[in-house]
C-alpha cells in the first residue's frame, strides 16, 4: 500500500510540475533558437533567446525597435488553441512560421522606403543595427493598419518580413526578446 501511495504522490508531483512548466511556457517566458541570418548582425544563426510571452498574453503593443517573435501566417486567424499547442510542438521541432524581427512601425504610422532608407512619419530612422544598406527596388509608402505592426529583419537584403508578408496583426506577435544567451 505504501508503494502505491508513493507512486501516486510522484505522479501527482510530476503532473503538477508539467502543468506549471506549460503555463510558464505558454503565458510568461519561452526559450527560442534563431534560425537563419535575417537578424544579422544583432542576432546570429543558432543563437538562443529568452522571449517574454507576457506581452502576447495581455495583447500589449510592442515598442519601436523591440525584437519580437511573430507568427508569419498573417492571413489566418490565431486562436487560444495555437497558443496552447505551440509550446508542445516546439519541443519536437521549432515551427518554420515563427520569425524573429524588429518592430519598425505601429498602427497609423506611414512608412516610406526610398533612397535605401526607411522613413517613419516623414523622419528618417537612425538604424545603426542594420547589416548593410538596404536595396530598394521601387520607392514605396505604406500605412500600418490598426491593431498591427510592421516588422523588418536587421539584414534587410536577406529578410522575409512585413515587406513581403504584410503587416503583422497584434495577436500574431508571440513575444518580445528579453535576453540573448
Amino acid at each position: 500500500m505504501k508503494l502505491i501511495d508513493n507512486i501516486q504522490d510522484w505522479i501527482c508531483s510530476l503532473a503538477l510540475s508539467l502543468a506549471i512548466a506549460l503555463f510558464i511556457n505558454i503565458f510568461l517566458v519561452q526559450h527560442m533558437v534563431v534560425e537563419g541570418h535575417s537578424m544579422d548582425p544583432t542576432l546570429h544563426d543558432h543563437q538562443h533567446l529568452i522571449i517574454s510571452k507576457f506581452s502576447h498574453s495581455i495583447k500589449k503593443m510592442p515598442d519601436y525597435g523591440d525584437i519580437v517573435t511573430i507568427d508569419s501566417r498573417v492571413s489566418r486567424e490565431r486562436s487560444l488553441k495555437d497558443d496552447l499547442s505551440e509550446p508542445i510542438t516546439n519541443l519536437v521541432n521549432q515551427q518554420q512560421y515563427v520569425f524573429v524581427k524588429r518592430v519598425i512601425g505601429k498602427p497609423g504610422d506611414v512608412l516610406e522606403f526610398k533612397d535605401s532608407q526607411v522613413y517613419r512619419n516623414g523622419t528618417k530612422l537612425d538604424e545603426s543595427y542594420i547589416l548593410e544598406t538596404m536595396r530598394v527596388m521601387v520607392d514605396q509608402k505604406i500605412t500600418v493598419p490598426a491593431d498591427s505592426i510592421f516588422v523588418m529583419g536587421d539584414n534587410r537584403n536577406n529578410s522575409m518580413d512585413s515587406r513581403m508578408i504584410g503587416a503583422v496583426p497584434l495577436n500574431h506577435v508571440l513575444g518580445v526578446m528579453v535576453a540573448k544567451i
